[in-house]
């Protein structure tokens, strides 16, 4: 039986004292049937907040009378009731029609049952009501949960088609909760997938980043692929499936597509940005492949140079912030980086400045998830090498005022006013410092100042 947590026990007995029907409805019971002992909070390897939708038969203006603090402003009469922990939104049986544009509903009607509520509702498994006692469940949504099933509720084209958002949030739940989608439910996205470009792209994004940031993005790529709504989203992906790789000399064992997704289902990160950038640091092979008629060795040359006028693109398609965007492109652009035990101090320095130190983390994360997507090990001993020799190089300054003394200390020491003289000391300094000369300790470094004019 589904356990309710104290807040919504005594916000529902508000509304049953006063005569009025009112259920939790869609995400919140899915998940509490899934996991009873979900409350106010849900975790798997992050937290979030649980989704506490409510219906009613009371109408916005009765609501608001129980609750005099609560608000509302949207055409759809969800009322907002402010909690301690959260807020509450209460909305009234509604029925809707004429969805000329594939997303909003022209004509919205309160309705007189949940049943009718329910009956507009997208998947079986989100078309579940508790009252508090008993639980409403006419499109056998429970046994969705059960077989781990998304099926529309009725009739599936007329779904996807009155909101084509649907389409998306279809694959998005299958990535979160593993589950399958019902084989009518997939044949008509497969069958409806250019509704999708109806769907503004900051929707788009939300339900895509969710995709990635899920316990099963990999599957979710796959999905869209498989329904044909990949083409549309991300066409730089979905070509790459048709990319070899497999060539003498070369060590992958997968078309470029597969890769990709491999490379996404195994990056140790959960951080959505750093999964997009390893969705799409090879998409620029598609331009750049080359296969020599005579040895057949396939060569990619220059891939991430195109990959990271791809990525801008897509970062623009995608809506993205310009720190997200910033992340994804440089990630593409520097992905294709040298580890060897030959390498320099100044060539591990130039390193870190490419890619900054914001981002190493998840460029190793990347780079994990690019290896193993490969057919390769995780790791190896170089590699091992390069990322401790990451920290220690990241010990160095990376800039003048990384040092450990300032202009102040020139000008006191040498008894001499501001000017270029200042910084061309402080220059000297630095340099001596990140060529291993001398250390970054002040006792030293004020030593030196003396004798370096």
């Amino acid at each position: 039986m589904i356990k309710l947590p104290k807040e919504v026990i005594e916000l529902m007995k508000k509304f049953q004292e006063n005569k009025f029907q009112i259920y939790v409805v869609g995400g919140a019971v899915r998940d509490l049937l899934l996991d009873p002992s979900t409350s106010l909070r849900t975790s798997s390897k992050k937290e979030m907040e649980l989704d506490w939708d409510f219906t009613t038969n009371a109408t916005p203006e009765g609501i608001q009378k129980l609750f005099p603090d609560s608000f509302y402003n949207n055409v759809y009469g969800t009322v907002s009731i402010p909690n301690d922990k959260i807020i509450f939104e209460i909305t009234p049986f509604r029925k809707e029609s004429d969805y000329s544009d594939s997303r909003h509903p022209e004509k919205i009607e309160w309705a007189k049952t949940i049943e009718e509520d329910l009956s507009r509702r997208d998947f079986t498994i989100n078309a579940i009501a508790f009252d508090g006692k008993n639980i409403v469940d006419p499109y056998d949504g429970q046994k969705d949960l059960s077989n781990k099933l998304i099926k529309a509720v009725g009739n599936p084209d007329i779904r996807f088609n009155e909101d084509a958002l649907r389409l998306l949030r279809a694959v998005r739940f299958t990535s979160q909760l593993g589950f399958l989608i019902e084989d009518n439910t997939r044949n008509s996205i497969q069958k409806n997938a250019s509704l999708i470009t109806k769907i503004s792209w900051e929707r788009i994004r939300d339900e895509f980043l969710k995709i990635l940031e899920s316990d099963h993005p990999a599957e979710g790529i796959l999905f869209l692929k498989s329904t044909g709504l990949l083409s549309y989203i991300l066409p730089e992906v979905d070509v790459c499936f048709s990319i070899p790789q497999k060539s003498p000399k070369r060590h992958h064992i997968y078309d470029v597509g597969t890769h990709l997704v491999m490379a996404l289902k195994q990056c140790p990160s959960y951080d959505p940005i750093t999964r997009f950038a390893t969705l799409i640091h090879d998409i620029g092979k598609m331009g750049t492949f080359r296969k020599d008629k005579e040895t057949d060795l396939i060569t990619f040359y220059n891939h991430e140079v195109v990959g990271k006028k791809q990525a801008k693109t897509i970062a623009d398609r995608f809506k993205l912030s310009n720190k997200q965007k910033d992340k994804l492109v440089t990630l593409v652009a520097e992905h294709q980086f040298t580890v060897s035990e030959l390498q320099t101090d100044k060539a591990i320095r130039r390193f870190i400045k490419n890619v900054t130190k914001d981002y190493i983390q998840d460029m190793i994360d990347l780079r994990t998830g690019d290896r193993i997507g490969s057919g390769s090990t995780p790791t190896s001993w170089r590699f091992d090498l390069f990322k401790k020799r990451l920290i220690e190089v990241q010990k160095q300054p990376f800039q003048i005022k990384d040092l450990k003394v300032n202009g102040n200390d020139v000008m006191k020491i040498l008894k001499i006013k501001p000017g270029p003289k200042v910084g061309e000391i402080l220059q000297k300094i630095f340099d001596l410092v990140i060529e291993g000369k001398i250390k970054n300790d002040r006792k030293i470094l004020t030593e030196k100042i003396t004798s370096i004019v």
